[in-house]
């Protein structure tokens, strides 16, 4: 059982990569800077591709039993640029192409391609809850799934299962959004992002590794997924539930202008949000170790 992850040198790419390889999973990690990975459990390689082309490890896609394509340049590496707008695009969509490439050449096609997406997909949606039903948004967060999620579309015609995980921000303190969460309730500092009014549809690092290898190992699980707890709750209650896991104030907020100065456009991502809710995910049978924030927080910052 051969499962090939693009983007394996990001936190949930290792983080995939041990929890299969504990399962009895062969896993090769895909990566442009494969000496930045180190210290892998026994069952996992690292392969280098030039992020574009199959060219290399295409032949690993012979009988795989699945591609978890989540290479692309970070939403949160830079303000968005012009330039930096296009890296980001081009990063996504040319990982998808070199996964179809590896996916047409392969005698025995892999069962399933697991695509990523984030639910940026819908755009902000003030308190209306989101499910898969729900269409696209037009800010561009929404216009780089639009042409993320389709880079990966042709495998169907392949008669290759395709998956699209539509990810809220995943809680872990390996990196991404909670250890800079985190950072003004250290300094007693903490509080609510703008207005807090704004839902944050999280998810902890062991659900979302869970609910991507059930993903891959069911085989009804086809389409659009939300990736993200049953129970999003506004920013400025999850600021509360940190204060109160952490044993520190939650009451300061960061106005609205001041995150709009530090980071331009991108503080939409922080200002705004999505009510989204896993419900393809729970229809399926999924459940989640971790339904709420407060046992969430708790099991990431426990003493």
């Amino acid at each position: 059982m051969l499962v090939i992850v693009t983007g394996g040198i990001g936190i949930m790419g290792r983080a995939l990569a041990t929890d299969l390889a504990a399962g009895g999973y062969e896993i090769v990690l895909l990566s442009r800077n494969p000496q930045h990975l180190s210290g892998m459990p026994a069952g996992v390689r690292v392969v280098r591709w030039d992020g574009c082309s199959a060219e290399g490890w295409g032949v690993l896609a012979n009988g795989a039993t699945a591609i978890v394509n989540l290479a692309g340049e970070s939403l949160a590496a830079g303000r968005w640029s012009a330039a930096n707008k296009q890296r980001i695009i081009e990063s996504r969509v040319n990982a998808g192409k070199a996964v179809v490439e590896a996916a047409t050449g392969a005698a025995i096609k892999p069962e399933v391609v697991i695509q990523a997406s984030g639910v940026g997909y819908y755009g902000p949606h003030g308190d209306e809850e989101v499910t898969e039903r729900d269409g696209p948004g037009n800010d561009f967060p929404a216009r780089v799934t639009l042409q993320w999620e389709p880079s990966t579309e042709p495998v169907r015609a392949l008669g290759v299962r395709h998956a699209i995980i539509r990810t809220g921000p995943v809680l872990t303190l390996a990196g991404g959004a909670l250890p800079r969460l985190l950072l003004p309730f250290k300094l007693f500092v903490g509080g609510p992002l703008g207005s807090g009014r704004q839902w944050f549809p999280w998810i902890h690092m062991a659900d979302q590794v869970a609910a991507i290898r059930y993903l891959i190992e069911t085989p009804a699980a086809d389409g659009p997924f939300n990736l993200c707890a049953p129970n999003p709750l506004r920013n400025a209650t999850f600021a509360e539930q940190i204060g109160r896991a952490m044993k520190r104030p939650s009451w300061l907020p960061v106005p609205s202008f001041a995150l709009r100065l530090l980071f331009g456009e991108m503080a939409t991502v922080l200002l705004e949000g999505q009510r989204a809710v896993p419900h393809r995910l729970s229809e399926l049978g999924f459940k989640f170790r971790f339904p709420d924030a407060g046992s969430a927080l708790r099991n990431l910052l426990a003493p």
